[in-house]
């Protein structure tokens, strides 16, 4: 039907006979000649429309409507030096058209404009409901391009490294990996379900056990959890796992592969090796195990300084075994006034919407006097005073916020009093502008964490990480004793504040695997009847392996400058999880329910409430 593509049309095609199809970009009326701007997958070319050289294609374009699809046959030519377009890449040349046939006529409105000349802002509702106009823009036609380069970027180094690609069940059995499952009721075997996977993990270890030694593959995950801006309930993993290398043998060659990556689609040389911090550092500093590292601003421990002031809010804190941080925010005295840190402020509020009661603040002023409340200016001795200037690096002109309170709720509101800000003060670029990559390795995770409403520890990452070996000891008699405060072999790897993928060398001993099953409050009797098919396999030949899981869809997120995966995802769910173009999820007929055995017990709240 066409011989060239729209944006294949450079000057050195310039006098050859073409033909083209494609959407109607926009239609221009002079008075006598009608420009066309025709699209497809390659860009746009001018369409230049003479009564004089076809009345039949002229009488077609009279009535052409922006997005009508149509053929158009035609001699190339240059323009002349006055109406060059250099905004365009064909912008050199026209196409004077001999014939012009409409494959198909636009029979509705519009309901937003799609032509690249039209950049308004649209309604995410609108452009998820009518997905199939939103994927012509221009800005979702490229990200889903620079996915797919992103994606055959992974391929071609992994293949060039041996692996090779292998695809896992998505009918599995579920199995207690931290979100909830999605399950599909079985219609043949009655009363059982598959689950659909939220990553392929056991399946990966278990081709190692099957010797494979190095697999990838572009994996589809299902969670149901609740949703924000970078979770999706179905997302795409780049899944790898490997035998016999070491964490560091991993984590260089996982540097190469992202090296890889940012080169075939930006163009960018990544300085490596990447920087690296233990877990308990970056929490330390920055109150998150994600950190961006594009700006200062870093948390400080001040609780030795604070624990016996006459303040009951930072003494108490310290003596209930909690802490007290801050941040030393320069130039935030003239950025940031007290009625923005005060109940009812923008700062005061990112610190509450993290669980903080509120946030004390010092203002540095010229010499280094403080300015503060009298119960804290008033309880610093001049040494202390001194000492926490020069701990925080703070000068005069800086704001210092305090977050006082149990730990964990201390480190996640300064974070997100730190972030909030840096946004706020233009300390790092909006998304769609940034050329700062910061990438980091957090290493050595704890194995477990405590899970106070259930009362037990559970696995920080997953219960198939393999425990460092100095922290375990040699005597599998003690296991029970040294593995709770153990560090994971585990690694994520991070980018300008958000986490790309993680992953760990694995257990491959069976009894340390049951152990570790123990140690989280799974039973023997339980943990076989779970997971008895990966310790049966590991006690047949398992080599020792490990790997890694990047988000696909957060990667492109970053690579594309968007702020939501939902941009980089051809077919995505709302955060309420459903899709506004095919209307899903919905109901079926009863007559299905019946095939799968299965009853619906949903009754709608209306008719609830009524009766």
């Amino acid at each position: 039907m066409r011989s060239h593509g729209c944006g294949d049309l450079l000057q050195n095609v310039s006098g050859q006979e073409v033909q083209l199809c494609g959407w109607v970009d926009r239609r221009r009326d002079h008075g006598g000649v009608i420009f066309i701007d025709l699209r497809d997958r390659s860009g746009t070319v001018q369409i230049t429309v003479d009564p004089d050289q076809g009345a039949e294609a002229f009488a077609a374009a009279e009535h052409l409507r922006n997005e009508t699809v149509i053929q158009v046959s035609g001699r190339v030519r240059q323009r002349p030096p006055e109406s060059v377009n250099t905004k365009l890449a064909t912008g050199a040349v026209e196409v004077l058209a001999g014939a012009i046939t409409v494959l198909n006529s636009v029979k509705a409105n519009l309901p937003f404009p799609v032509s690249v000349h039209d950049e308004e802002n649209t309604r995410e509702e609108l452009r998820l409901r009518h997905r199939y106009l939103d994927l012509r823009r221009e800005r979702m036609n490229g990200n889903l391009r620079l996915r797919a380069r992103t994606i055959q970027a992974a391929r071609r180094f992994l293949e060039e490294q041996g692996f090779i690609e292998v695809e896992t069940p998505v009918l599995t059995r579920s199995t207690p990996e931290g979100a909830r499952d999605y399950l599909v009721p079985s219609r043949v075997c009655g009363g059982e379900w598959f689950a659909l996977p939220q990553s392929p993990q056991l399946f990966k270890q278990l081709l190692m056990v099957g010797g494979i030694e190095r697999y990838y593959q572009v994996a589809r995950c299902f969670r149901d959890e609740d949703l924000r801006a970078d979770r999706q309930p179905e997302f795409t993993q780049l899944d790898i796992e490997m035998s016999f290398m070491g964490q560091e043998q991993i984590l260089e060659l996982n540097e190469a592969l992202i090296s890889a990556i940012w080169q075939a689609v930006k163009g960018v040389e990544l300085p490596r090796p990447f920087p690296r911090l233990s877990w308990h550092e970056a929490m330390e500093r920055y109150g998150t195990d994600r950190p961006d590292t594009r700006y200062g601003m870093e948390l400080t421990n001040v609780s030795d300084l604070v624990a016996d002031m006459g303040f009951k809010v930072f003494s108490g804190a310290v003596a209930a075994g909690g802490a007290v941080k801050c941040i030393a925010v320069p130039g935030g005295n003239d950025a940031i006034s007290n009625v923005r840190i005060k109940p009812g402020g923008d700062v005061f509020s990112e610190a509450q919407k993290a669980g903080a009661g509120g946030l004390a603040f010092i203002r540095v002023r010229d010499g280094g006097e403080i300015d503060s409340i009298g119960a804290i200016k008033d309880n610093l001795s001049e040494d202390k005073k001194a000492e926490l200037l020069r701990r925080t690096g703070a000068d005069p002109g800086s704001l210092i916020l305090f977050g006082a309170g149990d730990t964990a709720t201390v480190n996640k509101a300064l974070d997100r009093v730190r972030q909030f800000l840096a946004r706020e003060l233009e300390l790092v670029p909006a998304e769609r502008d940034n050329s700062s990559w910061n990438f980091l390795w957090v290493v050595d995770f704890p194995m477990f964490e405590f899970n106070a409403g259930e009362n037990r520890l559970e696995a920080l990452h997953h219960p198939f990480c393999a425990p460092n070996s100095a922290d375990l000891g040699d005597d599998p008699a003690a296991w029970a004793t040294t593995l709770p405060g153990a560090r994971a072999q585990a690694y994520d790897l991070v980018l300008n504040g958000l986490e790309l993928g993680g992953g760990s060398l694995r257990i491959h001993d069976s009894a340390l695997q049951r152990q570790v099953l123990q140690t989280i409050g799974l039973p023997l009797e339980e943990a076989e009847r779970q997971f008895g098919f990966l310790m049966e396999a590991l006690d047949l030949g398992a080599p020792p392996h490990g790997g890694l899981a990047y988000g696909i869809d957060r990667i492109v997120m970053l690579l594309a400058g968007e702020e939501s995966i939902r941009d980089t995802i051809a077919f995505p769910k709302t955060q309420q999880a459903r899709c506004l173009m095919t209307q899903a999820p919905a109901g079926v007929a009863g007559q299905q329910l019946q095939e799968l055995h299965v009853a619906s017990t949903w009754v709608e709240e209306e008719a609830e409430a009524a009766g």
